[in-house]
This record gives structure tokens, sequence and C-alpha cells, in this order.
């Protein structure tokens, strides 16, 4: 597992110890950046359920200006922390151990919007992925943010939400990516 391209690119990174996370390989993370980006001008980015860090890494190092990080392991948290000292982009991210739920009301009170959302929880916690729609409704997105679901290919996520619309989905392997982007509430109309 390395950071793909950007600023910081070719730098190896740590995965976390044990079974309790599966972390996106390299071909996969650098085709979802090739359809979200693939680089950034700023912007704040958000990676719940977030592992090792190696989205919200790849996201810095390709121009998002900062990122904030939450996992509720322990170990994650750990991971997260020596990978962002690794690259040197430590005061660019935030870290917090949380439930990704209570981090998106924190997120709410700081004034943070971001323009991209990574939702990678484990594939067992399906109710997870209508995070998306509770960062649009506590206002936490810009107009033009995008969402990227990591989920098995059996989970079926929808074609539209209360507040996104999917335009992108591509199968690795087991692994489906979701790419969604803000409509606005649903029948609003966003320039």
């Amino acid at each position: 597992m390395r950071v793909v391209a950007g600023s910081v690119k070719g730098i190896p990174l740590r995965a976390v110890p044990g079974n309790s996370t599966r972390p996106t390989t390299d071909k996969v993370k650098e085709s979802i950046f090739n359809m979200i980006g693939p680089f950034f001008d700023g912007g704040y980015a958000l990676d719940l359920f977030a592992g090792s860090g190696g989205l919200g890494i790849e996201a810095l190092s390709r121009g998002i200006d900062h990122v904030i990080f939450t996992d509720k392991d322990k170990r994650a948290v750990e991971t997260i922390h020596a990978n962002l000292e690794k690259v040197r982009l430590t005061d660019r991210a935030e870290v917090h151990r949380a439930d990704a739920e209570r981090a998106l009301k924190a997120i709410k009170k700081n004034g943070v919007q971001a323009r991209l959302l990574f939702l990678d929880p484990p594939y067992h916690m399906k109710k997870s992925y209508d995070l998306m729609d509770q960062a649009g409704e506590l206002g936490i997105v810009t107009e033009d943010a995008v969402v990227v679901c990591e989920h098995d290919r059996e989970v079926e996520l929808p074609d539209r939400t209360m507040y996104f619309e999917r335009y992108k989905k591509e199968l690795y392997g087991s692994t489906m990516i979701s790419i969604y982007r803000y409509q606005g509430e649903e029948g609003e109309q966003v320039d």
C-alpha cells in the first residue's frame, strides 16, 4: 500500500494491524481518483471509517487542503497518525477516534464544509451509507461535493438518495465503488 500520485507519490503506508480493516488496494485507489479528480485545488475532505487513512492521504497528496479522519478503532487511529507523520502531512489533517455519526455532528459545530467525503465502512454496516444524506442534511458538504462509497458487490446502493445522485459505479473483484454528486434536497436544483 502506497501513495499513488501527487506531492508524496510512492511513499509506502502502514496497514492497520489485525483483520479489523480492509485496506483499499493501490489499483482501486488509483481508479477512484481517476473518476473523481484526479487532482484538486484545495478544499476539505472527510474520511469516515478511515482505517489506515490511505484515501484521505491520497487526497492530500493530490491537492486537497485539509482532511478530517475518523475511526473508532484505536489501532486505526494510531496507524493514521503514523502514516501522516511518515508523509509529513500532519499539519493538514485532524484525526479523531469517534463514531462516524457523532463525528459529523462535531464537524457541523466547527463550520466545516467538505467537497469530498469517503465512506468505506465495514461491509456489514449497510446503514452507514446513510451518512452521506446526514452530511447533506447537516450542511457540511459543498454544492459540488462528491461522495466515494466503497462497498461489497452484494450491497446495492440506490442511484438517488435524498441529497446525492450516483453518477459512476465500477466493480473491482468483490469491491464496488459508487461515486455520488451532491444534488441538493430532492426536487431542489443545484446550479
